[in-house]
């Protein structure tokens, strides 16, 4: 680790995707990606299942013992909206990286074969893909339609603005998997989620003061006219303003301040200026993975 570290521009967009919708939401992508990069970004990070749509609400007309010809529609149709990791979709999303000269993080649904998984994608600054991270544990009903990943997407990269790695939305309350990023050194904690709820900011104050990290979560905002028209949410109201998702993104530092955020009811980008140094500051009296270890008596075995 390098003894004075430098200090690090990043964004987190809160915005919604064109649902069901690729090429409007990768054209709304590279706009947005664009933006944070005129501000002065070098990192960007945006919301779980940005591309192409977070199916809140919607049942895929499955229930225990039965399914529907309508719920299969829907399904085949999220799958048309979704991306492969790596292919020519991540192709583009690494041009824009390049063009806007940012590293760039995006949560995706991801297909393969015939399955869908809720995925994070990394793209370096030249356009690399790095690679991705693939939702463990689906939580309550995403089970439907998205698979679980499994050990061999557990990334940490190593990169110059920090080691950065992603961990979705409800996974975040997997003590474990927290503390696999931890031993692998993460420094910048990306948490894209779908949570809006009060007591996600706490969760998020918690996990960079427990592992001293800067911990980045951003969330979509969206209404109902970001959802296609015949959209059949039962919940939705039928007004287009109606907001569907309220946002919440926040950038928290090593010892659990908000640098930004959250931010409520409103399409943004967040940005701060991390000082890296508070990273090596904070652990002082606290190091997960070090002095306050007791290996001893706990050990973490991760199967990849």
């Amino acid at each position: 680790m390098v003894a004075n570290r430098p200090t690090v521009r990043v964004a987190l967009v809160q915005a919604a995707p064109v649902a069901f919708d690729l090429e409007k939401t990768l054209d709304k992508l590279q706009s947005l990606t664009n933006d944070a990069a005129r501000q002065g970004a070098q990192l960007v990070l945006f919301p779980e299942a940005f591309v192409s749509a977070y199916p809140r609400g919607l049942d895929f007309g499955a229930v225990i013992g039965s399914r529907t010809d309508e719920g299969r529609e829907w399904y085949r149709r999220y799958w048309a909206s979704s991306i492969e990791l790596p292919g020519p979709d991540a192709d583009r999303m690494g041009a824009m990286a390049r063009d806007a000269g940012v590293h760039l993080i995006v949560g995706v649904i991801e297909r393969d074969g015939g399955s869908l998984y809720c995925s994070v994608a990394f793209f370096g600054p030249d356009g690399t893909y790095l690679g991705k991270h693939r939702k463990l544990m689906p939580t309550a009903a995403e089970r439907v339609v998205w698979a679980q990943g499994d050990g061999t997407t557990l990334p940490v990269f190593n990169t110059p603005i920090g080691n950065i790695g992603a961990v979705i939305c409800w996974e975040n309350y997997m003590p474990l998997l927290r503390m696999a990023m931890y031993e692998q050194g993460i420094e910048l904690y990306c948490a894209p989620t779908a949570d809006n709820r009060d007591s996600w900011i706490a969760s998020m104050q918690h996990i960079a003061l427990e592992g001293r990290c800067f911990v980045l979560s951003a969330n979509q905002f969206a209404r109902r006219s970001d959802y296609p028209a015949d959209y059949p949410a039962s919940f939705m109201d039928a007004r287009e303003e109606t907001i569907i998702s309220r946002g919440g993104s926040c950038i928290v530092g090593p010892m659990g301040q908000l640098l930004a955020g959250p931010v409520y009811d409103s399409e943004t980008i967040l940005l701060a200026d991390l000082d890296l140094n508070d990273i090596i500051r904070s652990k002082l009296d606290f190091d997960a993975t070090g002095h306050y270890a007791r290996p001893d008596v706990f050990k973490l075995l991760v199967n990849k």
